[in-house]
């Protein structure tokens, strides 16, 4: 009986509503039977990003801040319909995948990613980066909108240190959109500075990571 008066509710809406009205249709029709949901994260529309940060006494005049992709990664969403919580999410990422986006030559290019992953990340020894929640709150924003906080793990170059990492989710129709920003800093996952001329130029400690995630069901 209550199903049936869920969906007499929901089809009347959907008669007198404008087509707009529509943008989070599936996520709102949902809502009347709130369930846990399953999404994986849609590496070809998604986008992650690192940014390094030159120093030292030259680096005005020698150094180069550097921009890298993530190239491949993966992961999982559990998530409540209607209020987000109870909420999970694992993320693995392919170490030997960071490529450097800035226009450089090639010859540089090969070197920087070849020092990248050899003498910085060492993926033969530590292949895989991975974050995973311990816990995620979330607050409405507006309809479909919310803006959450992921507390988790994140284990990279053979460290497991904890994360805490905000973002701001929208739910669309069949799919979920993630945005933010954090930070690390290389030294706490046991990550060597690279220098060059002495030390006189080098990667600053601290690394910003940007994120924009698609998932679908």
């Amino acid at each position: 009986m209550r199903l049936s008066i869920a969906i007499s509710i929901a089809l009347l809406v959907m008669s007198t509503a404008a087509p707009g009205d529509f943008r989070n249709k599936e996520y709102e029709l949902n809502i009347a039977n709130p369930a846990d949901a399953h999404y994986k994260i849609d590496t070809g529309q998604s986008r992650f990003m690192v940014r390094a940060f030159a120093g030292g006494l030259l680096s005005s005049i020698a150094g180069h801040d550097h921009n890298i992709a993530i190239k491949q990664f993966s992961g999982d969403v559990h998530f409540t319909y209607g209020s987000v919580e109870p909420a999970s999410m694992q993320m693995t990422i392919k170490a030997d995948s960071l490529a450097i986006t800035d226009k450089v030559s090639d010859s540089d290019r090969q070197k920087i990613e070849s020092t990248m992953r050899d003498e910085v990340l060492e993926v033969g020894k530590y292949p895989e980066i991975s974050f995973k929640t311990s816990s995620i709150s979330a607050a409405k924003l507006e309809e479909g909108k919310f803006t959450a906080k992921l507390n988790g793990e994140l284990t990279l170059h053979g460290a497991t240190h904890p994360l805490t990492v905000t973002a701001t989710l929208d739910f669309g129709q069949n799919l979920l959109h993630a945005r933010g920003q954090f930070g690390i800093r290389q030294s706490t996952f046991g990550i060597k500075q690279v220098s060059v001329a002495g030390g006189t130029v080098k990667v600053k400690d601290d690394l910003k990571f940007s994120f924009d995630i698609v998932a679908h069901p």
